[in-house]
């Protein structure tokens, strides 16, 4: 949709607000020139205030949220309230409620593009990332930085959704949460899946080292098998790990060695191979499964004729080693797990 047309739909339903909010944002309440109400996801509460007017600090329509200090117009309200992801549907919806007609290309183009897709499929995957957006002074750059990490460039598989749905496992109400959103795409770039770390909106917070306080606050969605999440791209030589953390904090040690991610030690351990791989870095975790995923990898390795050499951390993964010994000390403790021409490539690089 024209941006130009997608401003007109805000300001028709910003003339119509307070109808506009009594439908959608059913558990509010007027309150002087605001709607009150829990979230845009219609939750019960009083954080999110809906101005119902023009007035001299905006136009109507125009919504806060004081809990998290997002905003948006009425087009968002609908999204949210209502669980879409392609914006055509909001669209759609909110000419349906304002009774008024689509123009015939577009009537012909949205049909398709708002078809329902099944929930956790490869399609939903896509729509997900491609509605969020890059991490730069997001919660997710603070989140990695609270984390250690500060080298991002090359991070293009990494976005930021401010509100992203999450259901709990008992079948609770659906929540939003803001969402580190990482693209899963196979050999050839195509997205595959996408895998969401539920964050902290109000800060860092040290035992939960950032993810929100949820009971699952990492889930993936997709077709993951082989696939993984990339920083940068690989030749000859690579590394793979699990966490897209403790893969992370490897780069910041070796930010020119390409990496992948493939977000579980079972995954790990069925990654594919780029076909110009030659030497591959197993980058292992401290546990039971971390040994598992680094046998079966380097001897799957092995037999398709790649170099695997395993990357062993001090502590239980190279994140806790970032963390608390700092970067000086975790390129020193690679260093030697390094063959000599890769330390000379990439280590020189880096110090």
């Amino acid at each position: 949709m024209p941006r130009r047309d997608a401003a007109e739909l805000a300001h028709r339903l910003g003339e119509h607000a307070e109808a506009v909010c009594r439908h959608y944002l059913s558990n509010g309440r007027r309150s002087g020139n605001y709607w009150q109400v829990g979230n845009v996801r219609n939750a019960p509460g009083r954080s999110t205030y809906v101005r119902l007017s023009n007035s001299p600090k905006g136009p109507a329509g125009k919504w806060t949220d004081a809990a998290t200090g997002e905003h948006g117009d009425l087009l968002d309200v609908i999204r949210d309230a209502l669980g879409l992801i392609d914006f055509k549907d909001v669209a759609d919806e909110a000419r349906n409620f304002l009774a008024m007609p689509r123009s015939e290309p577009e009537q012909r183009s949205s049909r398709a593009s708002a078809t329902p897709v099944p929930a956790g499929s490869p399609e939903a995957s896509r729509r997900l990332f491609g509605m969020s957006r890059p991490i730069s002074g997001t919660l997710v750059e603070t989140y990695l930085r609270g984390r250690g990490i500060m080298t991002l460039h090359g991070t293009g598989s990494l976005r930021f959704n401010p509100r992203c749905y999450y259901r709990p496992e008992d079948h609770g109400p659906t929540e939003t949460w803001p969402a580190m959103i990482a693209a899963v795409t196979d050999l050839g770039g195509l997205q595959t899946g996408a895998h969401r770390t539920y964050l902290d909106p109000f800060g860092l917070d040290p035992g939960g080292k950032g993810k929100a306080p949820i009971d699952t606050p990492r889930r993936a969605m997709g077709d993951l098998l082989g696939h993984a999440v990339r920083f940068g791209v690989p030749t000859s030589v690579m590394a793979a790990g699990e966490g897209i953390e403790t893969t992370l904090s490897l780069r910041c040690a070796l930010p020119d060695m390409a990496m992948a991610a493939a977000l579980s030690a079972a995954h790990l351990g069925a990654i594919l191979f780029p076909p110009t791989l030659r030497r591959l870095y197993v980058i292992r975790d401290n546990d039971p499964a971390g040994d598992s995923a680094r046998d079966t990898l380097a001897e799957r390795a092995r037999g398709a004729g790649i170099e695997a050499i395993v990357l062993s951390p001090e502590l239980e993964d190279f994140n806790d080693d970032l963390r608390h010994f700092g970067l000086h000390a975790l390129r020193v403790s690679i260093a030697d797990q390094l063959t000599r021409q890769d330390r000379l490539r990439y280590l020189k690089r880096a110090a």
